[in-house]
């Protein structure tokens, strides 16, 4: 018996994404800052599209867009974010609100199917403002003062200005409701090539790792680069680099199979070219979805500081900046993405973690979440060539609007 069930219409989600991509344009992608004009434009867009899916309409006091449901039956939230990086990709975000605004107008008008998707655009997952502050408010991990505190991270501006230019000043931030959603969805290209060089279509997201970043200082000795002998040097910079060296050279064996890690940024004091660096920064960064193995390099990494400080003839220091837990994406939700990709999408799926951080993962913390990801050609992202080919993006929104009927459905 053929499948009558309804679908999702590839030719509106395209023509959706590519509204999208219009406003803010810069080259073949974007430049959508939070709070941004166009990321204005962009909020104010999916609010005149959600009650075309039989959604109300709301922002609340941080900048996050709700669609909620009047239908009987459990309610699925899905969901992603609207702003970009700085000259970035037309995809990263947009594509996962389309993805469930998509599912809404399919799933919320199918009187066959008990229950309805919400949808949801988070503000600044991309952390111009601060970490994940959108999803992080409605899952009550931002505090007032914490938005008192906020700046862009480019301009310096600060946040409650931001929020009062939007018109949200005094607005109430919308807290999760116990009990009300069955779950949470999103939908992200991939931003990596293992979809891409596997001829794969779809990747169910089992993992999302956390992010530990440290700031690893270097003391030395200030003093001039022409008269001081090389054997008497205590060179901040030069000990910055055998360092960095020194952690490419063990890492490799205390890793997870996934790990990565990061130096981006170092910073030499006082960085001028006549003068011997007496201090010298770095700021390092692990990723991985196993609390273990960043635990065992973090314990690698303050052995080789004091090693390196016993050694000299500088002074290292490790300090952590930032915890990330990961977290586990819910098994039934990843069985509904895998079954859904067998049913249209010739079954060309695999299960693999997410390396980059999402709003999922905070929406994980108050109810079970799922990721779907789709390719990225090249496996390029945070850059303005981020694309991913129309058919894939066609067929990623298939599997995501029947597994949100799936879950709906038990």
């Amino acid at each position: 018996m053929p499948d009558t069930k309804p679908r999702a219409n590839g030719e509106r989600v395209l023509a959706d994404l590519n509204a999208l991509r219009a406003i803010g344009a810069y080259k073949t992608g974007v430049h959508k800052p939070t709070f941004s004009e166009p990321h204005r434009q962009s909020l104010e867009w999916l609010m005149q599209k959600l009650p075309d899916a039989g959604l109300a309409a709301a922002i609340d006091g941080i900048g996050n867009v709700f669609g909620t449901s009047a239908k009987a039956g459990p309610k699925l939230l899905a969901g992603s974010h609207l702003e970009s990086q700085n000259y970035a990709g037309w995809l990263d975000g947009p594509l996962g609100v389309v993805y469930a605004l998509e599912a809404a107008r399919v799933l919320n008008a199918d009187p066959a199917l008990r229950g309805a998707v919400e949808v949801a655009a988070w503000c600044d997952e991309e952390g111009h403002f601060g970490s994940f502050l959108g999803s992080r408010s409605y899952v009550g991990q931002v505090t007032e003062a914490e938005i008192d505190a906020a700046r862009d991270r480019t301009s310096g501006r600060p946040m409650r200005d931001a929020l009062a230019d939007m018109g949200l000043a005094g607005r109430a931030r919308v807290a999760a409701e116990p009990g009300r959603h069955v779950g949470y969805l999103e939908a992200h290209i991939e931003q990596g090539d293992t979809l891409e060089s596997g001829k794969l279509a779809i990747g169910v997201v089992t993992s999302i790792v956390g992010i530990w970043q440290y700031k690893i200082n270097f003391i030395g000795e200030q003093n001039h680069a022409g008269t001081t002998r090389m054997a008497v040097r205590k060179d901040a910079g030069l000990a910055l680099a055998k360092f960095c060296l020194a952690i490419d050279e063990r890492f490799p064996g205390a890793c997870g199979p996934r790990t990565v890690w990061t130096t981006g940024r170092i910073t030499l004091d006082p960085g001028a070219p006549s003068i011997i660096p007496g201090g010298a920064e770095m700021l390092f960064q692990i990723r991985d979805d196993s609390p273990a193995v960043i635990a065992r390099l973090e314990d690698l990494l303050r052995t080789m500081a004091d090693e390196a400080s016993e050694k000299g003839p500088c002074t290292v220091t490790v300090e952590k900046i930032r915890t990330g837990a990961p977290a586990m994406m819910n098994p039934g939700i990843q069985d509904a993405i895998e079954t859904a990709s067998k049913a249209l999408a010739d079954g060309r799926s695999i299960r693999m973690p997410s390396g980059a951080g999402h709003d999922a993962q905070m929406l994980a913390t108050v109810m079970p979440a799922g990721m779907l990801f789709v390719p990225s050609i090249g496996g390029i992202s945070h850059h303005w060539t981020e694309n991913t080919a129309d058919a894939d993006i066609v067929t990623g929104a298939q599997v995501f609007v029947d597994s949100c009927r799936r879950i709906l459905g038990g």
